[in-house]
């Protein structure tokens, strides 16, 4: 307890004996002079450095808090006394008090930090506007970053095609893209560079081993075949002793290019039989396209189709589009044309001062094709140009041209009058009939043989004939050279014998694991699809729970088809086809011929519903609304699109887009139109459709103003429509697909050396998938007759309608890339 302030004499008391102050800074250095009864020490300080204080006797203080000061108070001293005060300083001095103190300081200073540290977190995540602070409180001060050697990859191969000077939220396809485009520049032998392309140029690597390994024990009779194909087109030898002859034999065969014979007489045969001869003998559909397929109305049964082509209606010209044959811009390419057919003529015989002018009547009369054909955006309401009818009503309404004799020449069968028939194109038939009639028949034979040439024949073909197709092409679509052989040779390959070169690709480029995680990211994302439809406010009630049904009823063709692995079964699919070593045009022929047999056989059989029509190693993926079925074959199921080693952010990004595309492809403009059960019917309520057109229509809109800068050209909204909605769902599914995985399964390590989140990560891999460039010409031909929009247009628009895809990179509104008006459907 502290004494009463009252004055003293000079000598300090505490209760124990202690020498006078004097004026030294420290007084005592005798350790033993100091040491009081209670284990401290005394020193003295200068009353300049501190205030008056008087503290107590530390025997005063209580045994349970042995450092407690309970008084101090100033030590009164007249002045006249002395000229200095003393002063008692208590410093702990055994290293057990030491310790004690530093202890408890330890303690305080950790309480207050903490305490700061609480309200700075507090005002971070309450009321912070930085987005960045507030996830930066909920994530380790140490990210977790993946160092295995394919994060390391990964992550340079996506750095290695960006762009990072670009401003994401302005032009992201600049932004992922732009290194990418001018490292890959366009080869010479092509007309466009894009990944696709250089997926499918590995793709084309692996499938040549392939056919070129030797014939071994685990061939069977179809993959032998498949080999046997590839080397008699790669025996260029054989293919130059040979020469033109089996053009020649065949032209022969068929009543001769009258425009290559000097007496020409036409045949004692019809068109109609000549027509029909082309299509059962070369699979080829000249002016009108026969085809045998599921009745879109009943889908499990196979009909007869007439069309002008495979694809929906109209027959393939002998350029890309209508537009090249109208359009006075076409000009020089329509020329090229013209340049190309006399060339070729000449080459088989003709006579070089006469044959241009008498293939001039062939442009005439193939621009009056063209006049008469329908555009691409006036033909997708496939309910619209469908008319299934007997027989003799096709006969009726087309007088003038001998269906009967036609479809009896390609199946061999005599039809009776009540056959049904589907027409897509009565309009184009009708026209097509009084043209006909019109021309002359030298005229109509000469196209028909040059287009049987033009499209049969001449890809084929080296030296001359292939010198005058690269000059053709050069002006067409850009390319400089013809590419190497064996490419050629693997796309025929492929293309002829799908299935068993698909057998061969399967041994040892597609893993069981691929498939199952496929199926899984399938589900996954139809789920996210029927969460969205739930979510959809402008679909009536009784409409979304039908279409909800078609998204389960929908069939997934994963890699493959069982029958690649049973060697018995995949030598059925080929029994009929002969194959030799030395006769590639003979094997060209053969094949077409299978073709053809192929599909006509399937007439009034049910439709096999199971059954792939598409070959699996190929970098594609389809959507079948007669089947309502999505493929997704072996080869697109590889970076960028789908890596086992990838995170998921670029699993769903890749292949999980792709899926959620196909999905969309069932609800698109032409889709819609068909049930689950894969029937044209309509299932939607009107009011529905109304705002399925407006929304759509927002679409179109949108697609319409982004323009080709190669060619400065609009990209048609309208015929592009079916493809931007699907890119649209696809992406806004998967990316929900990829959040629920996230959920249940948590975040995946950061890749190493970039920046960036997953989210982040899923958008850039899905823009670095449409990375690419294009020539002019190509992309001339593509505006006027492709039904998908250019890479970068399928960048900029899903990404500025996605919310999403603004979040994860922080776009301000208003953005070009975060547009305040979006345009969304699904």
């Amino acid at each position: 307890m502290m004494t009463n302030n009252s004055p003293t004499n000079t000598t300090c008391k505490e209760g124990f004996p202690l020498r006078p102050c004097n004026d030294d800074l420290e007084v005592g250095n005798s350790k033993s002079n100091e040491v009081t009864n209670n284990g401290y020490f005394g020193r003295k300080y200068q009353k300049a450095l501190l205030p008056d204080v008087r503290i107590s006797s530390a025997d005063e203080r209580p045994s349970k808090s042995k450092f407690r000061v309970r008084n101090v108070s100033p030590i009164q001293v007249p002045r006249h006394k002395t000229s200095s005060t003393c002063y008692r300083i208590l410093v702990p001095e055994t290293n057990t008090e030491k310790l004690v103190l530093f202890v408890c300081l330890t303690v305080f200073f950790t309480l207050l930090a903490s305490l700061v540290y609480f309200f700075v977190k507090i005002e971070c995540i309450f009321g912070a506007k930085d987005q960045k602070c507030k996830s930066n409180w909920f994530s380790n001060n140490e990210p977790n970053i993946c160092m295995k050697e394919e994060c390391v990859k990964t992550a340079a191969s996506l750095l290695s095609a960006m762009d990072p000077t670009a401003d994401p939220c302005d032009d992201f396809y600049q932004y992922a893209c732009g290194t990418w485009d001018k490292r890959h520049l366009i080869p010479e032998d092509k007309s466009s560079i894009n990944t696709f392309e250089v997926l499918a140029d590995r793709l084309q690597v692996i499938l040549k081993g392939l056919l070129e390994e030797s014939v071994n024990r685990l061939d069977s009779s179809a993959t032998i075949k498949a080999k046997l194909f590839y080397k008699s087109c790669m025996n260029i030898t054989q293919i130059r002793y040979i020469g033109d002859l089996p053009i020649r034999e065949l032209l022969k065969s068929i009543g001769g290019w009258p425009v290559i014979e000097t007496n020409w007489r036409p045949p004692d045969y019809s068109i109609e039989v000549l027509l029909g001869r082309l299509k059962k003998e070369f699979n080829e559909g000249i002016i009108i396209e026969p085809w045998v397929g599921p009745d879109d109305k009943n889908s499990s049964v196979n009909i007869l189709q007439v069309r002008k082509n495979r694809q929906l209606d109209q027959m393939q010209l002998g350029l890309p589009s209508r537009d090249y044959f109208l359009k006075d811009s076409s000009a020089e390419a329509l020329q090229a044309y013209h340049k190309y057919m006399s060339e070729v003529a000449v080459l088989l015989g003709a006579n070089k001062s006469t044959a241009p002018f008498e293939l001039l009547k062939i442009i005439e009369f193939e621009i009056e094709i063209a006049n008469i054909t329908q555009t691409e955006t006036d033909r997708h309401d496939t309910t619209g140009t469908y008319l299934k009818l007997p027989l003799k009503d096709l006969q009726k309404q087309v007088p003038e041209f001998d269906w009967q004799l036609y479809l009896k020449t390609i199946l061999q069968i005599k039809l009776s009058d009540q056959e049904p028939v589907v027409s897509y194109a009565m309009s184009y038939f009708k026209q097509l009939g009084y043209l006909l009639k019109k021309t002359d028949r030298r005229v109509i034979h000469n196209y028909i043989i040059w287009r049987l040439v033009q499209s049969t024949v001449l890809p084929h073909m080296i030296d001359d004939f292939q010198y005058k197709r690269l000059n053709f092409k050069k002006i067409l679509l850009g390319i400089l050279n013809e590419r190497s052989r064996w490419r050629d040779c693997v796309d025929w390959t492929n293309k002829r014998l799908g299935m068993a070169v698909g057998a061969l690709f399967i041994r040892d480029n597609f893993s069981s694991e691929s498939k199952v995680t496929a199926m899984d990211m399938i589900q996954s994302i139809r789920e996210a699809f029927n969460e969205l439809l739930n979510e959809n406010h402008w679909m009536d009630e009784q409409t979304r729970i039908v279409a909800k049904a078609k998204a389960d009823a929908m069939k997934e063709r994963i890699g493959y088809p069982e029958v690649l692995t049973d060697p018995d079964e995949l030598e059925k699919e080929y029994t009929m086809l002969n194959v030799t070593e030395n006769q590639f045009m003979l094997n060209v022929f053969n094949v077409l011929k299978f073709d053809a047999y192929q599909n006509l056989e399937r007439l009034r059989k049910p439709v096999d519903k199971d059954k792939w029509s598409t070959e699996p190693a190929v970098v594609n993926a389809f959507y079948n609304p007669n089947k309502n079925h999505i493929v997704i074959p072996a080869g697109i199921l590889q970076p960028l699109f789908y890596s086992q080693h990838f995170p998921k952010s670029l699993n769903y990004g890749g292949i999980g887009v792709v899926i959620g595309h196909e999905i969309t492809h069932g609800f698109d403009d032409k889709g819609r139109q068909f049930d689950k059960n894969g029937n044209m019917i309509e299932w939607w309520d009107s009011k529905t459709i109304y705002t399925f057109r407006e929304k759509a229509q927002c679409m179109v809109d949108q697609y319409s103003k982004y323009k080709m800068q190669e060619v400065n050209l609009h990209v048609n909204g309208r015929m592009t429509q079916g493809e931007n909605i699907a890119d649209n769902g696809g992406l806004k599914q998967s990316f929900r697909a990829y959040k629920k995985w996230v959920s249940k399964h948590g975040e995946e390590p950061l890749l190493p050396g970039i920046d960036m989140t997953h989210d982040q990560l899923f958008f850039l891999n899905y823009a670095q998938i449409w990375c690419g460039s294009m020539r002019p010409e190509d992309a001339l031909t593509k505006v006027r007759s492709s039904v998908h929009s250019p890479g970068p247009t399928r960048v900029w628009g899903p990404l500025s309608n996605s919310d999403d895809f603004a979040k994860a990179y922080e776009c301000p509104p208003g953005s070009r890339m975060n547009p305040i008006d979006k345009c969304i459907v699904w």
